[in-house]
């Protein structure tokens, strides 16, 4: 991928704002779960940037290997949590809303397992995640290795 754009550069204080917003906008939800809808909506996407940084994430926040690599296939692996189901289901109805729609029997899970206040939070940080793969796919942006540096995309 060649890098198109440096957003940070071009509008450092909207993207200053942005990443503030991203890192604030589900504070309620397991910093493991969020991880896994990150890596789930950047899969869908095609965000390598994204797929790159929340896989080393979400090893920092205790999600083993085998959770991660199984992510694709989540409908089939019997390792996540109900919680866990009914948040990628709902992240995959979000990512996927032009032809997804938001299916009634998936909001029905994502209420059983959600109160009110984290399925709002939890559908912002899905927008955060589809919004950075956006950016980063666009821009063409792929940031590697120093932690600090890789923070600032997702």
């Amino acid at each position: 991928m060649t890098q198109r754009l440096d957003p940070f550069a071009a509008a450092p204080v909207q993207m200053q704002a942005w990443l503030d917003m991203s890192l604030k906008i589900a504070p309620a939800i397991e910093p493991d779960l969020l991880e896994l809808v990150k890596i789930r909506a950047s899969q869908i996407n095609g965000c390598a940037n994204c797929l790159n940084m929340h896989t080393a994430d979400a090893r920092k926040a205790g999600e083993t290997e085998q959770r991660i690599y199984l992510l694709s296939a989540w409908h089939d692996a019997p390792v996540y949590s109900a919680r866990e189901r009914a948040a990628l289901a709902w992240t995959d109805a979000m990512t996927l809303v032009s032809t997804m729609r938001a299916p009634q029997d998936v909001y029905a899970a994502l209420a059983a397992e959600f109160t009110q206040e984290e399925q709002v939070q939890l559908t912002l940080m899905i927008n955060v995640i589809n919004g950075w793969n956006r950016l980063a796919v666009g821009c063409g942006l792929f940031y590697d290795g120093k932690p600090a540096t890789a923070r600032q995309t997702a």
